[in-house]
């Protein structure tokens, strides 16, 4: 691992510490420098997992009348 990929990596944990994990990854960036197949799978499976969970909530709410 060069110096560019552990700064990259480093920046990521930043990024996570900082803006908090969901926002690091859902609403930062698609971390395109970093240059690693399984971190983009990952990173893809974790977006959709996300959507998924928040449709299936958005969901059963509408499925209650709360007026």
């Amino acid at each position: 691992m060069n110096k560019e990929e552990k700064e990259n990596w480093r920046y990521i944990q930043y990024r996570m510490d900082e803006e908090g994990f969901n926002y690091c990854f859902d609403g930062y960036g698609n971390w395109e420098e970093i240059k690693d197949d399984e971190f983009h799978k990952l990173r893809l499976n974790y977006l959709e997992s996300a959507k998924l969970l928040r449709d299936y909530i958005n969901k059963k709410n509408e499925e209650f009348d709360f007026n």
